[in-house]
């Protein structure tokens, strides 16, 4: 299969999944489960991404300078410290854990 059918069938894929998405009934979108869940699915996707990102290595599970980076960010995010805060923190905790380790 060339790489422009690929191309092709996930553009259509993704025009049909929209379609889809835009003939949901209004009604169904108002119920209060519906609306719950388009809360909380983002950010359980959000945080899957971020834990597979951080702690997977192709079939492995790694503890390395991303995970130390993580709980900085994490201790950060319980002080509530402000957003560039938390960013700056697991940076400089990632990159002082590399130059560290090697």
């Amino acid at each position: 299969m060339s790489v422009w059918i690929a191309i092709g069938l996930t553009v259509a894929g993704c025009y049909l999944v929209k379609l889809l998405g835009l003939s949901v009934p209004e009604g169904a979108l108002e119920r209060p489960l519906v609306r719950q869940l388009s809360v909380l699915v983002p950010v359980a996707l959000l945080a899957a991404l971020t834990a597979q990102q951080t702690f997977g290595d192709g079939s492995a599970l790694v503890l390395d300078a991303k995970a130390a980076g993580l709980g900085a960010a994490a201790v950060a995010l319980v002080l509530r410290a402000p957003f560039l805060v938390v960013i700056a923190a697991a940076v400089l905790v990632t990159a002082g854990v590399r130059a560290v380790g090697g």
